[in-house]
């Protein structure tokens, strides 16, 4: 447990009857565990059952280092999100020697989207067949040859399969890389380790928009080719997820894994024998698939983290993201638009750095409700001015709103609408289902990343730049309403905790300490 929740219960027990109180809470949430189906323990209620003196001598410094090797194919998922901006205009000029039309770049950019809606659900099943590890070392090897495909591209379709295999690796990252963390991370790191998936993500972004500047785009791709070989070179060295190996009975090798995270002088007694104690009674009363997805609790959890990763896509960020230099382009704003798109490309690493910080004291509700009403009022703002210039209205002294807009909308979207939905993706879900239910919820984004990113042109023609725009700020508005009302504080809550709520009860205060 946390030192503050240590201090919690020591305040409300008294030192002597520590070990008394702890027990009989074991007790409670096992009987919570069974009835609300998460016979899997997370580790938030893990780490809860440890006593003081084993969290003591845990260190964190190599769960950071684990998270973030992990969080390196998010890095190189980045770059495939923004590479199609920098890449867009050199590609229509003729610069691979072929003809590319706007249609086919339309194509060439939503072709990713697809291949990590293809792979997010078979991806669920593969992790847990050969272990978080060894899926995310294998996917080194689809995103090298995508790359190879990418970089010596003969014609539009060579493009399309390219880009649709390097779909299938990135989008196959955004849900093994996530619960490799959520498995290997304390509680009271747990949400700060979870969003360096969306930080790498950003980060990913900026990198590709830098050297995008200074490069073609065959050298360009060629240097996002090295991105995922560093990746595998620096992952292979760290640890499989201790609950994988339990599961596969392979204790000596879990043990050496908790070891590596939280160091040698750590107690991992405690924490192993819970992993043996679950896995049996896995085997022993399993659930299949079609029961744990019809429990209420995971119909409700399943709406909610359907529902934010709707609002997530639907208030526009792929469209800003992918065709940010048109955007600039637009405005007529005087900037070269490289550099433009590049301080974007700061602004978010920042922003969502900050998040990282901040998600663990502010709570996600708040992160959530902030990002959605000021990222609607950007392009509010943006819609006014592209409408008045589509209108021929004087707009020369007006160059300033659509790129403040724009670097406000990316702010404001890193550090809420960005990392909270894919973190809460890991909270909403009992562990039996959560694999299969964060495998729905990924495809289910990359599905709405695809429409959002292959529809942005063809709104534009129809509707007008303004009312486009327009039309992404009344859907997060809508977004805002929908997280006020049915979106749960997930903050400092177990899982059997987010279950009762779910189902509509009050977390259990027995000890007076929320665990």
């Amino acid at each position: 447990m946390s030192s503050t929740s240590s201090e919690a219960n020591l305040k409300h027990n008294g030192a002597a009857s520590l070990a008394t109180e702890e027990s009989s809470h074991l007790l409670e949430k096992a009987a919570n565990g069974e009835k609300y189906g998460s016979q899997k323990p997370d580790q938030d209620s893990l780490l809860d059952t440890m006593v003081h003196t084993s969290e003591s001598t845990s260190k964190t410094l190599p769960q950071y280092v684990a998270a973030l090797s992990a969080a390196g194919g998010a890095f190189a998922a980045g770059t495939l999100l923004g590479w199609t901006s920098p890449a867009q205009t050199p590609l229509l000029d003729g610069e691979y020697g072929f003809p590319v039309s706007e249609s086919a770049f339309s194509w060439i950019g939503s072709a990713m989207t697809l291949g990590a809606a293809f792979i997010c659900i078979p991806i669920g099943f593969l992790i847990n067949l050969i272990g978080r590890k060894l899926t995310m070392l294998l996917l080194v090897l689809p995103f090298t040859l995508g790359w190879c495909l990418l970089i010596w591209a003969q014609n539009v379709e060579m493009m399309y399969a390219a880009r649709f295999l390097l779909g299938i690796s990135g989008g196959a990252f955004c849900v093994t890389a996530p619960m490799y963390t959520g498995e290997i991370a304390q509680k009271e790191i747990r949400g700060t380790l979870g969003s360096f998936f969306q930080l790498m993500i950003t980060a990913g972004i900026l990198f590709v928009y830098a050297i995008g500047a200074g490069l073609d785009v065959f050298w360009m791709s060629v240097v996002c080719g090295l991105l995922p070989l560093v990746f595998g070179a620096i992952f292979v060295f760290m640890p499989e997820s201790p609950t994988y190996l339990v599961s596969k009975n392979k204790n000596e090798s879990a043990i050496k894994s908790i070891q590596w995270l939280r160091g040698k002088e750590y107690d991992y007694n405690m924490e192993i024998e819970e992993l043996k104690d679950t896995e049996k009674k896995i085997k022993e009363n399993p659930v299949s698939i079609g029961s744990a997805l019809t429990r209420r609790v995971t119909i409700k959890a399943l709406c909610i983290s359907l529902g934010l990763m709707f609002f997530q896509q639907l208030c526009g960020i792929n469209a800003v993201i992918f065709y940010s230099t048109d955007i600039f382009k637009d405005a007529d704003t005087g900037i070269d638009a490289n550099l433009s798109t590049i301080v974007v490309g700061i602004m978010q690493v920042i922003a969502t750095f900050v998040s990282v910080m901040v998600v663990d004291k502010l709570g996600r509700r708040l992160l959530l409700l902030a990002s959605a009403s000021v990222m609607a009022l950007s392009t509010i703002a943006m819609g006014v001015y592209f409408y008045m210039k589509e209108n021929g209205d004087s707009v020369e002294s007006l160059g300033w709103l659509p790129v403040c807009s724009l670097c406000v909308f990316i702010i404001m979207f890193s550090i809420g609408f960005g990392p909270v939905p894919w973190l809460m993706m890991g909270e909403l879900f009992a562990s039996d289902i959560k694999g299969v239910a964060g495998s729905i919820a990924g495809t289910s984004n990359w599905v709405l990343a695809f429409i959002v990113t292959k529809t942005f042109v063809n709104l534009k023609e129809a509707l007008g730049s303004g009312p486009t725009f327009w039309l992404f700020a009344g859907i997060t508005v809508v977004g805002a309403i929908f997280v006020f009302v049915f979106v749960p504080e997930t903050k400092g809550k177990s899982l059997n905790e987010i279950q009762q709520e779910l189902e509509g009860k009050k977390p259990n205060q027995t000890n007076g300490n929320a665990i």
